[in-house]
């Protein structure tokens, strides 16, 4: 007997055959997808690093290694109010043409093995003084052997109440920076600058001194100078000429920034090495746009450095206003400082500053500071590392002994009594008010 099946049963079971297969590749799936997705953001416990990373930026301990904040961060921790034994400083000896021999003789009178050095004379020198100057610091025995001062191979015509001044500085800073990580403080100078202390008594001061102190003399810029610095707008040639000339005007005028206020002072400053730090990573943009807005700005020098670091609040609070010189200015104050001569000697001696500016080519009052405070016969104003002997006309430093021991002199009394003044509540409330 023939059996006949019902094809309508049959056709309803083939449609629904596919469901079995379907759920369990769905189930797959959402299993393989949960395990990708925790398998992502849960680190393996093998310690192996996926090929990529999630970075999430939330503020965590895991993310803070990708920013550049972070290592600024650190360096704050790891400098900051710490005392890793003494401190090292990095100068800045700038000059132009004709000033070789005041750069030298600056060089020598600042000069510690423990400090690094980097000699900048600009592009109005000619070549000639450029390389005598480079093989002075070549043939000197003890910058051969420590390899601390550098003269810079590129050279920057500067023009003062221009950016390139600025340029110039934060170049040499870079430099510094990439050299060596050893020092605390960058110190700019130029070639009429004179020190008034050894660097045995600044070393010893400091010593004692939190890492974080910015040494900026600053004031925020109201009244007239608003009109006749902030709103014109100058081009400085010396951006695209091979000739220093004056800066030029123009006739447009702009109105005043309302993202920063505008702060200035004295263009010789101490900074401390987080702070020059971002002024070159610059990881939030400040510096960078605050450079950009100074490039039209007149005499940039005595206003970058000030706005930068009063409008952050990480370093507001460590700006100390005093630029550590003492400078005479003309009565009424002109746009620069009078010539130092032997009448002002006491006056400097009084100040308690440990540099002074700005003196004349070899003018007689810096044979006086040599002999007086410095205690410089030879090449160098001698410290506890110079140990060789001092007979028949010897020089001490022709042997060098321990840059880690000081011998403090006359000098540190004046510095502490300068220190126990700008370190004092009164004013300390000063700080970019």
């Amino acid at each position: 007997m023939r059996k006949y099946v019902n094809s309508h049963s049959g056709r309803a079971f083939g449609d629904r055959i596919w469901i079995i297969p379907f759920f369990a590749s769905l189930l797959i799936f959402i299993t393989l997808f949960l395990t990708a997705i925790f398998g992502l953001f849960t680190s393996p416990s093998s310690g192996e690093q996926l090929p990529f990373d999630i970075i999430s930026f939330a503020k965590s301990e895991d993310s803070s290694g990708y920013f550049v904040e972070s290592d600024l961060k650190k360096s704050l921790e790891r400098n900051g109010d710490s005392k890793m034994g003494l401190p090292r400083f990095a100068y800045l000896i700038s000059g132009t043409k004709g000033d070789s021999h005041r750069m030298m003789r600056t060089l020598q009178a600042v000069y510690h093995p423990r400090n690094q050095y980097i000699l900048h004379l600009d592009l109005e020198a000619p070549p000639r003084e450029r390389l005598e100057l480079a093989a002075s610091v070549k043939a000197d025995p003890t910058f051969r052997e420590v390899d601390n001062v550098r003269v810079m191979a590129q050279s920057n015509l500067v023009t003062y109440k221009g950016p390139t001044m600025i340029a110039c500085t934060l170049q040499a800073i870079s430099i510094l920076l990439k050299e060596s990580s050893e020092w605390d403080w960058f110190i700019n100078l130029s070639a009429s600058d004179y020190p008034l202390v050894t660097q045995d008594d600044l070393l010893y001061v400091f010593a004692n001194l939190s890492r974080n102190l910015n040494f900026i003399e600053h004031t925020q810029i109201t009244g007239w100078k608003l009109n006749h610095r902030a709103k014109p707008i100058i081009i400085d040639p010396g951006l695209y000429l091979s000739k220093k000339s004056d800066i030029a005007w123009t006739t447009q005028r702009r109105s005043l920034p309302t993202a920063f206020k505008l702060f200035t002072g004295s263009a010789w400053v101490m900074l401390t090495r987080q702070f020059v730090e971002y002024c070159i990573w610059g990881w939030d943009n400040l510096p960078r746009t605050i450079l950009m807005y100074y490039t039209n700005f007149v005499s940039s020098p005595e206003g970058y450095f000030h706005t930068v670091i009063c409008n952050t609040d990480e370093f507001r609070h460590t700006a100390i206003s005093h630029d550590l010189h003492y400078i005479a200015w003309d009565t009424p104050p002109k746009q620069h400082p009078i010539s130092l001569t032997m009448k002002d000697f006491d006056k400097m001696v009084n100040s308690t500053a440990p540099f002074a500016r700005k003196f004349a080519k070899e003018d007689q009052v810096l044979d006086k500071i040599d002999k007086e405070l410095l205690g410089r016969t030879n090449r160098f104003a001698p410290g506890a590392w110079c140990i060789g002997s001092f007979k028949d006309g010897a020089d001490p430093c022709s042997v060098r002994g321990n840059d880690s021991v000081l011998s403090p002199g006359p000098g540190t009394k004046r510095l502490q009594e300068l220190f126990q003044t700008l370190l004092s509540e009164d004013f300390l409330k000063k700080q970019c008010a």
